[in-house]
């Protein structure tokens, strides 16, 4: 009962804080660089430094969990598939970045809703996901995806009435990030950059995915990821940036952005290619409309922004969503567990059936002969 218990907590459990926890960091990271892009730091100074940090806080970790492990070799396929993930991954982010500068995380955060819908179908064509429309849990997990991306729509498009009134309006993240403050022309390519970025991250759920199934070690994976990154983003974001003192980061935002996301946003990495490997890309996607609401409920508790019936409805709304997924995943986990248990039994069973006739056929034999 206890081990049953402990493998519940280990496949469902921890997953799902894992990654409600790297959403939290996510929607911290977007609007700290949002405020340092507005002190005047460079997104290309920005993620060159993030990737040197992230690609050192990956070596010690590497060694520390994987110097006794038993790995495959590394050969010049797996650092190929690297070194095409980095690309992938660099394009998201650069693209992703520039999105947040010319609008805002909350353009960034509603834009998010692509990510399981295009997840879910290339899951589907690569044959990551299993799709029965017959089935219940098809069927759950279809309408669950739908029901949370309408949720984080409500979040962004209805507002509603004020529930909890604004206490600091000076410090709310409205106030800091108001999309009328920005030209329509920027928020209109802000959005598409950022919608672009979302469809690439779709795709490299699902590379990354498929990498960490044939080498199951998360840690090389991504400081292979990391070091790649840092290889392509350096010369790329030199070029396009050739201001040397634009690359002279002062005691500021700007040093604090740089930091969090190397850090913090290395640790993330890491969580969301271990949930890839235990869990799949769907499930991993689906908690980017969760960022919304993470940040509507990060706003009233730590900038003390209003809390709108809006913001309350799409969060109800995302959670049943979650409940109605996570109950379909968890119903074909248990599906799979008792297929592989009866094809288990039914090929003990073949085994022994030829022994047993051909022993009953021999003694027939024996008795029928005089």
């Amino acid at each position: 009962m206890a081990s049953d218990r402990g493998r519940y907590c280990l496949r469902e459990v921890l997953p799902f804080i894992a990654m409600v926890m790297v959403e939290c960091t996510n929607v911290g990271l977007s609007t700290i660089f949002k405020a340092a892009s507005n002190k005047g730091l460079d997104y290309h100074v920005f993620m060159v430094y993030t990737y040197v940090i992230s690609t050192l806080v990956a070596i010690p970790l590497t060694f520390i969990f994987h110097r006794k492990t038993e790995l495959p070799p590394i050969r010049i396929t797996f650092l190929l598939q690297m070194f095409l993930i980095g690309c992938m991954g660099f394009t998201a982010q650069m693209v992703g970045y520039k999105g947040i500068e010319y609008a805002s995380p909350t353009l960034g955060s509603a834009m998010s809703n692509l990510t399981p819908a295009c997840t879910f179908v290339l899951a589907i064509l690569f044959r990551m996901e299993k799709l029965t429309i017959r089935r219940l849990s098809s069927q759950a997990k279809i309408i669950g995806t739908i029901v949370s991306i309408c949720g984080a729509l409500i979040v962004v498009l209805y507002k509603g009435p004020t529930i909890i009134r604004s206490v600091a309006p000076s410090t709310s993240l409205n106030s800091l990030f108001d999309p009328s403050t920005i030209v329509q022309s920027q928020w209109v390519i802000g959005g598409g950059l950022l919608a672009l970025e979302y469809v690439i991250v779709s795709i490299w759920y699902i590379f990354q995915a498929k990498v960490v199934r044939e080498y199951p070690a998360e840690l090389l994976v991504v400081f292979f990821y990391n070091l790649s990154c840092t290889i392509i983003s350096t010369p790329v974001c030199f070029i396009a940036q050739p201001n040397l003192s634009a690359w002279k980061i002062k005691l500021d935002i700007g040093l604090a952005a740089i930091l969090y996301s190397g850090i913090v946003g290395s640790f993330g990495t890491i969580v969301h290619t271990w949930g890839l490997h235990v869990k799949g890309p769907v499930y991993v996607a689906l908690f980017r409309p969760l960022s919304i609401a993470i940040a509507a409920v990060m706003g009233v508790i730590v900038l003390g922004d209003a809390l709108y019936l809006g913001s309350i409805i799409g969060a109800i709304t995302i959670s049943f969503g979650f409940y109605v997924v996570m109950w379909a995943k968890t119903q074909e986990d248990v599906c799979e567990e008792l297929e592989g248990c009866n094809q288990l039994d039914s090929s003990a069973s073949t085994e022994h059936v030829p022994l047993l006739k051909g022993y009953n056929t021999k003694e027939g034999k024996k008795e029928a002969k005089p």
